[in-house]
């Protein structure tokens, strides 16, 4: 986003004041700046790489020399001068990427113009303090965080941590509670949570977990800043059980940041405004923390959140897709066959359940239960099939899994098992409803797959394989 640059006395003003009140080599290098920055606001063609790098070279050798020769300007008219430069250098750098982002994109000219936003950031940190003008440190530190956020999408964590720590040392000094911009509060936790980002990055955890404590002080009472840290604290929970789904270390830490989450949404309940985005997001997390209960074997606590989610649960249906399958698989995990099969038929009335959810819940059932399951397994899949979207594939799933290893079965009990599995398997396939999944040849590759599974069973299926294959595909 383009930055509305600062008013200033006219050019030929300016230029007068310089030269009278300035040394002779500040407005050379001043001039050298200016010169560099105007080849950036006329550059029309999509950027080249040699010329960007050739300014930016330029800019940074000019404001080396500037620094060094003028660690403390004085003069307001050499700082507004400065303000200005810095404006129009970050402006010609917006311009340009918003012209060229296509040929941008990873690019080696996308390095070149983050050089140059931090150039027009330290060109605005040299400057300070400006007469008339209202909050220079946010200004400048704004500047920095915005050039870190580049580098860290660059991933160059180093130079984004070093934007982010010099725009804490611009703010470092305000009162918080004495801030009081709406932009202004939200700059101070976005860059809070800009710098833990970066830190998780490169491994320092500790850190980042830091930088998010440090952040509960930042909040302000607003609905916007408690997502923000609930969301953050979610994304490095998410994180840890994406590396390594049975290392358990990790499953403890994430289910401790998921904790965190759940504890700033309930803080955030209580606020006037935008109480029923938390509450929404409060219910999120729940979600993500029953899963991990799940994964972790902790049967208990998912059956308690997801009585929570459905005691809380203000619209009264109670039917978020994915809780009768966490309660299911706990009940299973627990033990409670019946409790479970309760779960999986109310799946039947919930028209928003995924198939991939159901089908995995039935799976569940039936892997728990075996042949004693298998009748019920088969009502709920002849259930959803009028209410929900229900393909080939996962019919063939279903029948796959009740089927089972029936070769493997033997004595009295084993042959007793495999023909009622057979007879469950005969029953689903042979449904219209079932058969017309099959149909055509766009299930063409489930059609064999089905008569392969089928096939093995010669007996006790044959009238479901007659029905859905014809009795040429069986002779």
């Amino acid at each position: 986003m383009r930055i509305a640059e600062i008013s200033s006395p006219s050019a030929t003003q300016r230029d007068s004041q310089l030269q009278s009140q300035s040394p002779s080599h500040h407005h050379l290098l001043l001039s050298q700046i200016e010169s560099s920055i105007k080849q950036l606001e006329h550059h029309s063609s999509v950027p080249d790489g040699s010329l960007l790098q050739s300014n930016s070279s330029h800019l940074r050798q000019s404001l080396t020399l500037l620094s060094q020769q003028n660690t403390n300007v004085e003069d307001n008219h050499l700082k507004l001068h400065l303000w200005k430069l810095s404006f129009r250098l970050w402006n010609a750098c917006v311009d340009l990427s918003n012209a060229f982002s296509v040929h941008l994109l990873r690019s080696p000219s996308a390095q070149y113009l983050a050089q140059l936003r931090h150039i027009a950031a330290d060109i605005l940190s040299l400057a300070g303090d400006v007469s008339g003008i209202p909050s220079p440190e946010i200004k400048s530190a704004s500047f920095y965080y915005k050039t870190g956020l580049i580098w860290h999408d660059l991933r160059n964590f180093d130079l984004a941590s070093t934007c982010f720590v010099r725009a804490t040392d611009l703010v470092s000094k305000l009162v918080p509670d004495a801030v009081t911009g709406a932009g202004e509060k939200k700059l101070l936790l976005d860059l809070n949570l800009a710098r833990s980002r970066t830190a998780w990055e490169v491994s320092d955890r500790n850190l980042a977990l830091a930088l998010l404590n440090r952040s509960k002080s930042l909040l302000f009472g607003s609905a916007d800043h408690y997502q923000a840290l609930v969301n953050q604290y979610l994304a490095f929970g998410k994180g840890l059980l994406s590396k390594n789904e049975t290392d358990s270390h990790n499953m403890s830490e994430g289910l401790k940041l998921m904790n965190e989450a759940l504890d700033l949404c309930e803080k955030g309940l209580g606020l006037e405004v935008g109480a029923a985005d938390l509450r929404e997001l409060r219910s999120r997390t729940l979600r993500f923390i029953s899963a991990l209960h799940l994964r972790m074997g902790e049967y208990e606590s998912v059956i308690k959140c997801v009585r929570i989610l459905r005691e809380s649960d203000k619209s009264g249906d109670h039917n978020h897709p994915s809780l009768p399958v966490l309660a299911v698989k706990a009940w299973l995990g627990l033990g409670r066959y019946g409790e479970a099969e309760k779960e999986l038929r109310s799946m039947v009335v919930n028209k928003g359940v995924p198939e991939g959810v159901w089908v995995s819940a039935v799976e569940a059932y039936f892997q728990a239960t075996g042949t004693a399951g298998a009748e019920t397994a088969k009502q709920v899949f002849l259930g959803l099939l009028g209410r929900c979207h229900v393909s080939a594939g996962a019919a063939l799933r279903v029948a796959h899994r009740v089927v089972g290893n029936g070769s493997s079965d033997s004595g009295s009990e084993g042959g007793s098992n495999s023909k009622a599995r057979a007879k469950v398997v005969a029953e689903l396939v042979s449904d219209e409803r079932v058969v017309a999944l099959f149909a055509g040849e766009a299930a063409a590759n489930e059609r064999m797959a089905m008569h392969a599974v089928l096939w093995n069973w010669s007996q006790g299926v044959q009238v479901g394989a007659g029905v859905i294959f014809g009795q040429d595909t069986c002779a």
